[in-house]
Parts: structure tokens; C-alpha cells; sequence
């Protein structure tokens, strides 16, 4: 038996009709003979939607009590036994009632297709996960029921049940969605035309994404490579130069012209690296495509014509915009075709844009340096060796010197060319390779000491010994010209890993990233200045380790900049921008083009480094008014619920006493008297407790330290908890010393952890105190549930009640202030596991000086 099929029906929002057109599915497939059961539909009482069950089976549902709530889900074992051919479940996002054997709906499902159960069933666009956010910031409303995106794209059929926007409220005003005291906040809240259109196009779009990658599967799978025009895709090709932005517009106008045309930027980088174009220029380039809404890729090939055709039809691509050539007509003519013309002719059914720009034909023909890709030491080597090695060569043929051996001569010749080639490159090369072409003609070829040849094959000969030489020089000048380029690409990627790696790390980047930047280039200072002149960071060549200077952003001072060093003779200084934040000041030796292009790389880190650690500036400083807010909201919340209930109680006990028209008996009377003052004196404790915490947290506490025993403090506390003999179990035998505490706020501390144990623990709580080291620890275990190690520390916050529910037991303030207390004498308060089940809370206080014995 394999596995069932999936068949989603993806609506826009509730309403629109996706129950009902399942159910009306149902009847339609039961009709041609299928087995189909109903596992869970949610009619939400509409009649036509609860019309569409009549003559489809309905499986029973469970029944779950939670908290003394009867709740009813999706029975899967009961949908299992009859083993429909068809399921019908509704809102596959739904999560189950707390007992159930899976959290999620869709995880019942997937059981059920792997039983071979095909399934049909309902989501939302709002529960799909990835566009939870999207849907947030539409409608204002967090979406807590969500489903991952592979769940539903691994549906076998995914339809759309669409409706516009104005027709579904037209339904909502006549009660067809929800009940009628619900339809005035549902059409200005979520159920607004503006919202519902947006649903509605990220609905519709997200299923068209659905589809190309169905598409471009099928496509692969059959290897199809040619176009297929479904929707418009234009492939912008970016050289990092001055053009890419007219190139990125055209490429956007054409896009736009199409319904749902869509953008696509590709940069082709070659065997150069970095050297072939302005990283900075790219990153400036790539954020216009984003927010032109397109996507940009990075694609590696040494025939950029030929990477380029071969990216655009792996993106089906219908349209390619490249820019004219650069190259002036003079390089043109000597190069040949240029990539323009190559893509042309290889894009086949791909329409070609040339777009012409301003930099069009800027670039001239440039003569290649003399020494071309070796070092001048190489170079003068080779020339010495020609110098050197010609005369010795020419002495031992001409001493050996017949008629017959012209040919090992000229080999003889040829092998010293090679060899000067080898060293020197294509310069030592054609010395070498004239001057033994004149040395073969003078004292090798008849008539001799003469420059002159009788025989035309002779002249041919010394032609191609010449060419040859040429040839092997070039081939060596080229091996060395790409062995160099691979050095610098490896030397490239190292620095911008490290780079990448620095920004990656934080706080640190900035530091790493100036002290990097003296280190690849070999500067002798590398300075970051802020714009009011102060010094950030800086790096100097006589300091292995920089030394940071403090953050001076926020208050403006600190050290100002330094007067510039003395530097050596040749040495150079820049100046590089850094966003509008700050300065990159150099001082060392000059920087090639290709080196100021990677310094660019290294700038636009070096400002995102600086915005991330202003962004956490920000966060730090924000973090004590997010926590300020969450108490003051939790305090208004307190507030407006626990102080209402005894202000509440205890005024309509004091109104029933005081109504004229009520008559009262005495026990009636002293029962309202009772009540009455057993609010007032909660509600009396609740403002205590509030006005602590806030003078705890203002660190306005007042605290009256003194020498205190701990058997004076303990009378009090049991009497104040009204607790009976045997409720708390003390364990204290040994001589305890002298505590420096405040008796009060020590006693305050004992009520609320004892009565917090006796609340909680299954039996009597135990009371021990110990001292060690000078310190007294006072320790009362109880033996409840306990508290999770990741909540330790929570429970200690204000407004935190673990595991508690009783609204009438207090606003979750006595830990935080029993923390608070300790803290203020100078001691700690720790939570720890009790042997056994249960906590323990340790109170730690510092023995009084005089260290006598209670």
C-alpha cells in the first residue's frame, strides 16, 4: 500500500470559502463511488457550510479535559480503523487540545497518508510560516498557529480558493463568516479592504512560486534547456563598472512591462578576482537590484561569454541586457569579437539587449609593462644569462664548426634561447634569440664573418628559430602572469575571509578589521577617526597588538587625534571615507589599483562593522527600558486586576453596612466587618509589596543593619504565617552566631519562603540554618514540584508566579522582593534542588563581627 495524496486548498482569509468547497469535493468524489470520511470540519456555525455534511460519514471526535474544559479534537485512531480512501480534514495548521498524541494538526495527517489515507485539506496564508512576519506587518496581528513551508509544498495538489476582497465583505455584513457581534470589529480590524487585497496577492504569488519550481523541476528532470516564455525573466549581466546602474534600470523598465516579470543581476567573475572590478561598485549595484525588487548572483568562469548564456538559460531566461563594450575601436580591432558579440551569437532564442551607456568605448589600447608578469630580478637575470652563456656557446661551436652541422648549431642556439626564456620571459627571450640569430648568420652560416645568408632555407631556418623563441617566451611570460593572479586571488580570498569573519564575530570587527588592513597592505599606521576628530581604533607597525582606544561616540571626548607620525621617505597617506560615520587614515607605502580596489571590500565591512556595534550600543541601551516597560506593565496590570478584587470586596461590605434599606444580623454583620477588613489588610500588603519593589529597583531601599540572632527572628515569622505546631519542621541544633541583618526585612524574608514552601509542598517544610566561613545560611526545603533549571532564575523576577494559577494567592512579587531584601544586607538568595523532589531556597548572610554565639 503507498503512500495517500495530499490536496491543499489555500485561501486568502477566513471565509472565503475553502470548508465548504472541500465538503462539496467530499460529496462529489462519494458520489463516483470513493469511500470518503469526514475526520474534522469546523462549520463555525455556518449553516451552509453545516448543510454540506448531510450524507458524508463523520467520524467521532475525542474528548480531552483540560483544566475542567471539555475539548474535542480530530480522533486519528477512529479515522485509522475505517481507513477511508479519502479524508476530509479541516484547517491543517490547527493545534491540538493539550493530551493529544501529536501537537499539530498536519502531523495527524502524516500519519494518515502514510497509512495510504489520501487527505483534503484547508490552510490560510497567514499560518504558512515563512510569511508569518509578512502577514504581521499587513494586519497588525501575531499568528500563533503556523505550518512549515516544506509540509505544504510537499503537497501532490495545491489549489487557491479565491474571492475579491470587496464580495468577501459583502459576506462578512450579511453574517455569512462570523456572528453578528463580531462583524463590526472583524470589517475595521483584520477584515479591511486593503488588507484583504495584500492576502490576497501574497496567496496568489505564493502559489505562482509554487509553480515555477515545479516547473524548473520538471525542466531538470526531462533536461530541457530551452526558454520557456511561462513568465518574463530579464538577466542583467554587471562588470562592476560605471554602467551597471543604466544596465539595472533598463533591465527593470523591461521587467515591468511584463505582469509578474522578474529580475535577475549576474556578475561573471573571472581568473582576475577582485582586480576586474569595484567590489564597491558591485555592493552599491546589488543594493539597487534588491530594491528594485530583483535577486543578484555571483557566478565563477574564466569564457564570460559563454558562464553568462549558460546562467540565463539555467534561470529561463526570455530576456539577456549587457551594456556596449568599453573597449575603444582601436582595441576592438586588435581583440576581435568582444563578449557582446559572443553572447549574441550563443544565446540562441534568448532576445539580446545592448544597452549604450556613458563609458562606452573609454577604454584604449595600453601597452603591456616591459617586464611584464616577473620580477626585475628575473628579468635582469635573464639578460645576464644571454650575455654570459651566447659568447660560451658560440666559442664551443665554433670550435667544433663543420659545414654539416648548421642544424646543431641552430638547436644549440634555440636551447640557450629557451633557457634565457625560462628565466627572464619574453624581453631576455627576443635579445637572446636576435642576438644569436646574428651570431649563427656571422660565424655559422656561408659566407662566414658576414652578415649576409646565400641560401633563402637558411634564412627560413633562422626565422623559425626566431619564432619558436618568441612563442616559448610568451608561453613562459603567460604561466607566470597566471601563477602570480592565482597568488594574488589566494592572498584576495584570505583577506576577505578574514574580513568576512571579523564582521561575523562582533563587537570586535572593527578592531580586527583596522589591525587586518595595516597587516595586508604592510602600512606602517592604519588610523579609524571618528567625524569629531576622535581616534576610534588605530594600528602602527612598532605594535604587535593594538591597543583600542574608548568608545568616545556617545560622550565626544577622549583621546583626540594625534599629530601624524614622522614617516619614512616614499611613504604615502590616504584617506578613505567610511559611510558617515567615521575615517580610514593609511600611512605606508603607495597602493596599487588593484590594492585600493580589495581596500574598498574592506571599507564597505568596515562600515557595516561600525553600524553593528552601534545597533549594539543601541540594544544595550534600550535593554533597561524594555525591562522598565515590562515591569511597569506588569504593574498596571496588577494594578487593574489583583488590587480591584480586595478594594472591591471590601467595598461592598462597607456599602452593606451602610444601606438604609437592608436589614442585617449580627453575624451577618461581623461577617461583612470581617470580610471588610481582611480586604483592607490584603490590599494594605499588596501596596507594601509595590512600593518595595519599586524602592528595591530604584536602590532606594532602606536598610538598618545590626547584630541580630537568628532564634529571635523565627518566633516572629511562625506567628506572623499563623502556621500550627508540627506545620514547619525546624532543624537547628548547633550554636548559630550573630547575623548583621535588618530584623524586619529579615523576618519579611523568612514569611514569604515559608509560606511559598507550605503552599507548594507535600509535606511539612523544614527550616535549618548552618553557619561556615563566616556566613549564615538559612535553608527552608520543601518537597513539591520543583522548579526547571531554566527557571531558576526566572522566578526571582517580579510578576513571576512558577506553576501557580490562583489569582488569589498574590501578583508573583515575594521572591523578587525576598532577593531584593537579602541582597540589600549584603547576602544572596539562591534556589537549589531539594534531594528527593522539591526546592530549596538558601539565604546566605555574613556572620555579625563580634562573632558570638546565639
Amino acid at each position: 500500500m503507498g503512500r495517500g495524496r495530499l490536496r491543499v486548498l489555500l485561501g486568502a482569509a477566513p471565509g472565503v470559502g475553502k470548508t465548504y468547497a472541500m465538503l462539496e469535493e467530499g460529496r462529489r468524489l462519494k458520489a463516483e463511488g470513493k469511500y470518503v470520511v469526514v475526520a474534522v470540519v469546523e462549520t463555525h456555525d455556518r449553516a451552509a457550510t453545516a448543510a454540506m455534511l448531510e450524507g458524508l460519514e463523520v467520524a467521532p471526535r475525542r474528548a480531552i479535559d483540560h483544566r475542567g474544559v471539555e475539548l474535542t479534537d480530530l480522533d486519528l485512531e477512529a479515522v485509522l480503523e475505517r481507513h477511508p480512501d479519502i479524508a476530509l480534514v479541516d484547517e491543517l495548521a490547527h493545534t491540538n487540545a493539550p493530551g493529544m498524541e501529536h501537537e499539530k494538526r498536519w502531523q495527524d495527517v502524516e500519519v494518515l497518508l502514510d497509512a495510504g489515507i489520501s487527505v483534503f485539506t484547508t490552510v490560510n496564508i497567514q499560518h504558512i510560516e515563512s510569511l508569518n512576519d509578512v502577514v504581521e506587518q499587513i494586519t497588525g496581528i501575531v499568528q500563533r498557529e503556523t505550518i512549515p513551508d516544506a509540509v505544504l509544498r510537499a503537497a501532490d495538489q495545491i489549489e487557491v480558493v479565491d474571492l475579491a476582497p470587496q464580495a468577501l465583505r459583502d459576506r462578512l455584513a450579511e453574517g455569512l463568516v462570523y456572528p453578528a457581534t463580531r462583524i463590526d470589529a472583524a470589517l475595521s480590524n483584520y477584515f479591511r479592504l486593503g488588507n484583504l487585497t495584500a492576502l490576497r496577492e501574497l496567496a496568489l504569488l505564493w502559489l505562482a512560486d509554487e509553480v515555477d519550481t515545479a516547473l524548473q523541476a520538471y525542466r531538470a528532470e526531462h533536461g530541457i534547456d530551452s526558454k520557456w516564455e511561462a513568465r518574463e525573466r530579464v538577466v542583467v549581466a554587471l562588470t562592476g563598472g560605471p554602467e551597471g546602474e543604466t544596465l539595472i534600470r533598463r533591465g527593470a523598465r523591461i521587467a515591468a512591462r511584463a505582469a509578474g516579470g522578474e529580475l535577475i543581476a549576474v556578475h561573471v567573475t573571472g581568473q582576475e578576482g577582485l582586480r576586474e572590478a569595484h567590489p564597491g561598485a558591485l555592493a552599491a549595484q546589488r543594493a539597487l537590484v534588491e530594491k528594485l525588487g530583483g535577486s543578484y548572483h555571483q557566478v565563477v568562469g574564466d569564457d564570460v561569454p559563454r558562464a553568462l548564456v549558460d546562467f540565463a538559460r539555467a534561470s529561463n531566461a526570455t530576456q539577456l541586457v549587457i551594456g556596449v563594450s568599453r573597449r575603444g575601436r582601436l582595441l576592438a580591432f586588435l581583440t576581435g569579437q568582444g563578449v557582446g558579440q559572443t553572447v549574441i551569437r550563443e544565446s540562441g532564442d534568448i532576445d539580446v539587449h545592448i544597452v549604450t551607456h556613458q563609458a562606452a568605448g573609454t577604454h584604449a589600447l595600453v601597452l603591456p609593462k616591459a617586464r611584464g608578469a616577473l620580477t626585475t630580478r628575473r628579468l635582469v637575470l635573464g639578460f645576464v644569462l644571454a650575455v654570459v652563456l651566447g659568447p660560451a656557446l658560440t666559442a664551443s661551436l665554433w670550435y667544433l664548426r663543420t659545414p654539416e652541422a648548421l642544424t646543431s648549431d641552430t638547436l644549440g642556439f634555440q636551447l640557450l634561447v629557451v633557457i634565457v626564456a625560462l628565466v627572464g620571459g619574453i624581453w631576455p627571450a627576443l635579445f637572446a634569440a636576435v642576438l644569436s640569430g646574428l651570431t649563427l648568420d656571422y660565424f655559422f652560416v656561408q659566407p662566414y664573418y658576414t652578415i649576409t645568408i646565400a641560401e633563402p632555407l637558411h634564412l627560413l631556418a633562422l626565422l623559425l628559430y626566431v619564432i619558436s623563441a618568441v612563442l616559448v617566451s610568451f608561453v613562459v611570460d603567460q604561466a607566470a602572469r597566471r601563477s602570480r593572479a592565482a597568488r594574488r586571488s589566494a592572498a584576495e580570498s584570505e583577506v576577505l575571509a578574514t574580513v568576512s569573519g571579523s564582521v561575523i564575530r562582533g563587537r570586535d570587527a572593527v578592531a580586527a578589521l583596522v589591525s587586518r588592513t595595516r597587516e595586508a597592505f604592510g602600512l606602517e599606521v592604519a588610523r579609524l577617526v571618528a567625524g569629531d576628530g576622535s581616534v576610534l581604533f588605530e594600528a602602527t607597525a612598532t605594535r604587535h597588538q593594538p591597543v583600542p582606544v574608548p568608545d568616545t561616540r556617545a560622550r565626544g571626548t577622549g583621546r583626540e587625534r594625534p599629530e601624524r607620525e614622522q614617516v619614512e621617505s616614499g611613504a604615502a597617506s590616504y584617506t578613505e571615507p567610511v559611510g558617515d560615520r567615521a575615517t580610514l587614515e593609511l600611512v605606508g607605502p603607495p597602493l596599487a589599483g588593484s590594492d585600493r580596489r580589495i581596500l574598498a571590500a574592506i571599507v564597505t565591512q568596515l562600515d557595516a562593522a561600525l553600524e553593528h556595534r552601534d545597533l549594539a550600543d543601541t540594544a544595550e541601551q534600550l535593554a533597561p527600558l524594555a525591562e522598565t516597560d515590562r515591569v511597569r506593565t506588569a504593574l498596571l496590570a496588577a494594578l487593574g486586576h489583583d488590587l480591584r478584587r480586595p478594594l472591591a470586596a471590601a467595598t461592598a461590605s462597607v456599602t452593606s453596612l451602610r444601606s438604609a434599606g437592608i436589614r442585617l444580623s449580627e453575624s451577618d454583620r461581623d461577617e461583612l466587618l470581617a470580610t471588610a477588613e481582611a480586604s483592607l489588610a490584603n490590599l494594605n500588603a499588596l501596596v507594601t509589596n509595590l512600593l518595595d519593589v519599586s524602592r528595591v529597583q530604584a536602590g532606594v531601599l532602606a536598610v538598618n543593619l545590626e547584630d541580630v540572632e537568628v532564634d529571635d527572628v523565627l518566633p516572629s515569622a511562625l506567628e506572623e504565617l499563623g502556621v500550627a505546631p508540627g506545620d514547619v519542621l525546624l532543624d537547628i541544633h548547633d550554636p548559630i552566631p550573630l547575623v548583621r541583618a535588618d530584623p524586619v526585612l529579615l523576618q519579611r524574608v523568612l514569611v514569604n519562603l515559608l509560606a511559598n514552601a507550605l503552599r507548594f509542598s507535600t509535606a511539612p517544610p523544614r527550616l535549618s540554618a548552618s553557619s561556615f566561613e563566616g556566613r549564615v545560611q538559612l535553608r527552608v526545603v520543601d518537597s513539591g514540584p520543583g522548579v526547571p533549571d531554566d527557571r531558576k532564575g526566572a522566578i526571582f523576577q517580579p510578576f513571576q508566579r512558577e506553576g501557580d494559577t490562583d489569582n488569589t494567592t498574590g501578583i508573583g512579587l515575594g521572591l523578587a522582593l525576598s532577593r531584593g531584601f537579602v541582597e540589600g544586607m549584603g547576602g544572596t538568595l539562591d534556589a537549589e534542588d531539594t534531594p528527593g523532589g522539591g526546592l530549596t531556597m538558601v539565604v546566605s548572610l555574613p556572620c555579625a563581627e563580634t562573632g558570638a554565639a546565639g
